[in-house]
Formats: structure tokens, sequence, C-alpha cells
């Protein structure tokens, strides 16, 4: 069968799903919003009961990994990824994640070649070329410096 390109494009428009850019947008909006106002809220706390402004900033995030790790876990952060789309990438709690998820995925296969392989499988990648790239900013900033 003979199609000219309209015509196919016309089929393929027809039978693509619809996209839900509006609605992806905003969930990942109110998701992401939460866990952000989460995070000052948790620090606000800690401020309240008298860590200092750098200690309540790290207690706050060791909360939010905390709570992240433990939702993950559980599988409830997979539920509520589901809906908020790219708002759970928010870079702490989202690392958290993909850290958790592959060990409790392949704990099954043992301590060593299950959980501990694994863990790093997808935030190893991260860690790697967010590592290389401060590396590269730092001596360029470095040679910055010396003109």
């Amino acid at each position: 069968m003979k199609m000219s390109r309209g015509e196919y494009s016309r089929m393929v428009d027809s039978l693509a799903p619809k996209s839900k850019t509006v609605r992806n947008c905003i969930g990942a909006f109110l998701i992401g919003g939460f866990i952000c106002m989460l995070g000052q809220g948790l620090i606000s706390l800690y401020k309240f009961l008298e860590l200092s402004e750098e200690n309540a900033a790290t207690a706050g995030s060791i909360t939010l990994i905390l709570i992240s790790a433990i939702l993950s876990g559980f599988a409830v952060y997979d539920d509520i990824a589901k809906f908020a789309g790219a708002g759970t990438l928010i870079p702490i709690t989202g690392f958290a994640n993909a850290i958790v998820s592959p060990a409790v995925e392949y704990q099954t296969e043992g301590m060593i070649l299950g959980t501990a392989a694994k863990m790093f499988t997808i935030a190893g990648p991260v860690i790697v070329y967010g590592v290389s790239a401060s590396v590269v900013y730092g001596i360029i900033y470095w040679l910055c410096t010396l003109m």
C-alpha cells in the first residue's frame, strides 16, 4: 500500500496517544514544589530547635534523603513519580531514589552480587559525570584566576 507523506503523517497523528504535557507540568510543579517546601520546613524546624544555619540545612537534607529512601523501599516513591514525573527528580530525593531502587530490586541476588553490585547502576554515571564536570569547571576557573 502506497501512501503520501501527508497521508502517513495524518495516520500516525490519529494513532499516537495524545500528549499530557499540561497535566505533567502541573504534577511536576506541585510535587516538586511540595518537596522543596518540605525541605524548607524541615530547615526552619531544625533552626527553631536551635541548630545553626549550616547544621539545620544539613539535617534537612539528611531528613529528605531518609524520607525518600523509606518511600523508595516501600515502592511509594514510584507511585508519586508516576504522577509527578520530573517533579520527583529534585536532586537529593531523586538521587536517594536512584540508589535505593536498584538495591531493593536486586536484593534477591544476594548482598554482594545483588544489592552492592547494582546499587550504583543508575546513580554511578551521575556521580562520574558530575565529578568530571566539576573538575573541568575547577580547571577553567583556576585558569581564569591566573589571567
